[in-house]
């Protein structure tokens, strides 16, 4: 049996890593964004295609697979709609700048025809392989891969993360613990915690209050899949939904996850808070979201596109900008946070609204990590899908656990007996 490493490795993003024995596996073929796209190296040869998720560091690449492949594809329902609409918008995105396209609609056609969704726990065999996926507690429809090798001589399952969440969300009940004998697993947060939870909400939604107090908007930046629904159904908790104003691709991913509401919790709280919140659809409805205090929730969420990048020069006096998520190096997000400043049409930008940062990340922070390796059970663990420092870190004190660990690089290949 052998990993490849196609990206993720030693990098948050461009996940795609090819597991091959008898029969060979793509996981994941995600895209990097940073001022640029970075993309995964291409991979010629595979029987099939298993996806995690739909964010575009795991799926952004994956239709340039069938500009020379008819393979099969896996994942659940909603990862397959999801994905549609953010490659979609991606193809969209690229005609508009005039930027190279690497792929076109008929690829992304092709991609969803060879799709079979998977149920969370029902199976599906390929070669000598079975193919199981459980609830990662990330997004709607994320999955924690089992790989299950079938052979008389030798059974060997392998279990891939993708992205995860031990602790509950509004949405989510939190991943699923999957025993395996080697364990692919994501190191984003290795080296650091994130704050209690409840916390963190409650001083956002505190802050949230007095900037409408104080007549200003409230500007959201949002990943449009999971940030969104997550932060609607938080809003509508907080009876703060007659104030919100729903803009950009949210708007349509919120509307998939609802139409597969069997892959969340608290689908009613999503279903109600949709319903209370003013749906922007037109120029003119922005104007009005400026008008008086609101609260603007809108792609991007590292404001690296989209309508967030139209309201952010235009907000009121003693209005907010509030972050909640991943800041990759290098995107206007973290360039506001670090520097104070974003760039809109290739020049630098001041942006005088002070921005505040709450960790309301969906990725398991590092007890969890420690905690998910613990229950799982493996012999081996494969630390992907974080920067170096993070990578490396986990695979060492893995080390001293016991374990027999790995931080891989960039293309490099790993065997296993």
């Amino acid at each position: 049996m052998m990993l490849k490493f196609f990206g993720g490795a030693q990098e948050v993003g461009r996940s795609a890593i090819l597991l091959k024995d008898d029969t060979t596996l793509l996981l994941d073929y995600g895209i990097k964004l940073n001022h640029g796209i970075e993309y995964p190296t291409e991979v010629t040869k595979t029987d099939a295609f298993v996806l995690s998720h739909a964010h575009l560091d795991h799926c952004g690449f994956a239709p340039t697979l069938y500009n020379e492949m008819l393979i099969p594809s896996f994942g659940t329902e909603p990862t397959l709609e999801l994905s549609e609409l953010l490659l979609n918008d991606a193809l969209n995105i690229a005609k508009k700048e005039h930027k190279q396209q690497r792929y076109h609609k008929k690829q992304i056609a092709t991609f969803m025809h060879r799709y079979t969704s998977l149920e969370y726990g029902n199976g599906a065999m390929l070669g000598n392989f079975n193919i199981e996926m459980y609830d990662a507690g990330h997004i709607c429809g994320s999955a924690i891969t089992l790989i299950e090798r079938k052979n008389a001589k030798d059974n060997k399952r392998v279990v891939y993360t993708g992205d995860f969440k031990l602790e509950p969300q509004f949405l989510h009940k939190g991943a699923e613990i999957v025993k395996g004998d080697i364990l692919i697993m994501e190191s984003t947060y290795a080296t650091r915690e994130h704050p209690d939870r409840n916390e963190t909400m409650k001083k956002l939604v505190e802050s949230i209050k007095e900037t409408l107090d104080n007549k200003g908007n409230v500007l959201l930046p949002v990943f449009a899949v999971g940030r969104s629904q997550e932060l609607l159904t938080l809003l509508y908790k907080n009876n703060l939904t007659q104030y919100a104003y729903l803009d950009g691709m949210a708007r349509t991913a919120t509307s998939i996850v609802l139409r597969n509401s069997n892959f969340i919790d608290n689908a009613a709280s999503l279903e109600k808070a949709v319903s209370e919140t003013t749906l922007i659809k037109s120029q003119e409805d922005r104007f009005d979201a400026l008008n008086g205090p609101s609260i603007i929730m809108t792609t991007a969420g590292m404001l690296t596109g989209g309508p967030v990048l139209e309201y952010i020069t235009k907000l009121k006096n003693n209005s907010k900008i509030f972050l909640t998520g991943y800041q990759v190096e290098g995107s206007n997000g973290r360039t506001l946070l670090e520097k104070g400043f974003v760039t809109l049409k290739e020049k630098p930008v001041k942006i005088p609204t002070p921005t505040e940062f709450y960790d309301m990340s969906a990725h398991a922070g590092k007890k969890d990590l420690h905690e998910y390796v613990k229950r799982s059970s493996p012999g081996k663990v494969i630390c992907v899908h974080g920067d170096k420092d993070n990578s490396i870190e986990l695979a060492e004190s893995l080390k001293l656990e016991g374990y027999e660990a790995y931080a891989p690089k960039l293309g490099e290949t790993l065997k296993f007996d």
